[in-house]
């Protein structure tokens, strides 16, 4: 993916975070979106699978309360990112780890409009 600038935007998974996606969307909460969409559970992750790049996460010492929030941030370390993109209140907690800034969508999206 090509951002506004130009810059090259690439996207990251870990197979433990492809688990807890596929966990989370079966909850039946999303059941009739899910339904909707025409796709199965399985189909969604393989096509979010299928663009993203997988990684295997490195090991990262407790940073959160989470442990899932960890895995999140060892698959940034071994993707080498430069953010990690989300809502979630106790990653955003930690800021930075290892020069991976740790953002929300509004955060990242002023970075990458102010160049």
């Amino acid at each position: 993916m090509t951002g506004q600038f130009g810059e090259e935007i690439l996207f990251f998974t870990s197979i433990p975070l492809l688990g807890e996606l596929a966990d989370v969307v079966s909850r039946s909460k999303f059941g009739e979106k899910i339904s909707d969409s025409g796709y199965s559970i399985g189909q969604l992750i393989g096509l979010y699978a299928g663009m993203t790049n997988t990684v295997r996460p490195v090991s990262v010492p407790r940073l959160v309360s989470d442990p899932d929030d960890d895995v999140v941030i060892g698959t940034a370390l071994a993707a080498k990112a430069d953010f990690i993109v989300t809502g979630d209140q106790g990653l955003l907690s930690v800021g930075e780890y290892q020069r991976v800034r740790i953002a929300s969508v509004r955060e990242t999206l002023e970075v990458l409009a102010s160049g």
